[in-house]
């Protein structure tokens, strides 16, 4: 079947939005016949999604066992920000001159949006689109790729990060964004670069402060 059959994509599009949202939380597996009985779909599609979001890095495959959301140890998760602080001003470096008035009119917007809400959810969302929105423009496809997987594999830490600060801290984040917003605005790569940099750093130091958040309950067998 092609991986573009509606029905896997479907079945991507509701799983996908479910771990990125939490609902599937890191090491739960997911059991092909429960999601084809809980969105009326065989599971020939289900099969197919598994394998499109495992190569968005989402899901990963293990023989016999079938399909889980990864979970990252904290020496997993550490590189993968460091490799987050190294690539995402590349991609950003090479988006940011095709990046026009109405994509910057966008982001200005999304701001404005996610200063406006505390819900953590519908923060990530916002965030996640703003944060990619700036890296649209790279067409260099392998580093547009890795980018967006490195995203998904951190984006419940993200969460944890999100949920540990508390609204407290919220206006480091929305001060961060500003500046980068401006460094955008001005097409200078440079600043933009230094500003994310940090703004990822700040979330990789953060983590490493909380080594609880790595001791949840053993995975299911």
């Amino acid at each position: 079947m092609d991986v573009t059959d509606p029905a896997s994509v479907r079945v991507a599009a509701r799983l996908r939005q479910a771990i990125l949202d939490g609902e599937i939380a890191p090491g739960e597996r997911i059991r092909q016949e429960e999601i084809a009985e809980r969105l009326g779909s065989s599971r020939l599609p289900v099969r197919e999604a598994l394998r499109m979001l495992t190569a968005e890095g989402l899901t990963e495959l293990e023989p016999n066992k079938g399909a889980r959301v990864p979970r990252l140890g904290p020496r997993e998760v550490d590189v993968v920000y460091q490799m987050r602080e190294r690539l995402e001003p590349l991609a950003l470096a090479e988006s940011l001159p095709r990046l026009d008035d109405a994509a910057v009119a966008e982001l200005e917007g999304l701001q404005e949006a996610i200063e406006r809400y505390t819900d953590v959810t519908e923060f990530l969302r916002l965030d996640r689109e703003f944060h990619l929105l700036t890296y649209s423009r790279c067409d260099v496809e392998p580093l547009a790729g890795i980018v967006v997987r490195l995203w998904n594999s951190t984006q419940h830490y993200r969460r944890l990060f999100m949920t540990l600060t508390g609204d407290a801290r919220r206006w480091v984040v929305n001060a961060e964004h500003r500046l980068l917003l401006d460094a955008v605005r001005r097409r200078d790569a440079v600043d933009a670069g230094r500003v994310l940099e940090g703004h990822i750093r700040r979330t990789r130091v953060e983590l490493s402060h909380h080594p609880e958040i790595f001791t949840g309950p053993p995975t299911p067998p």
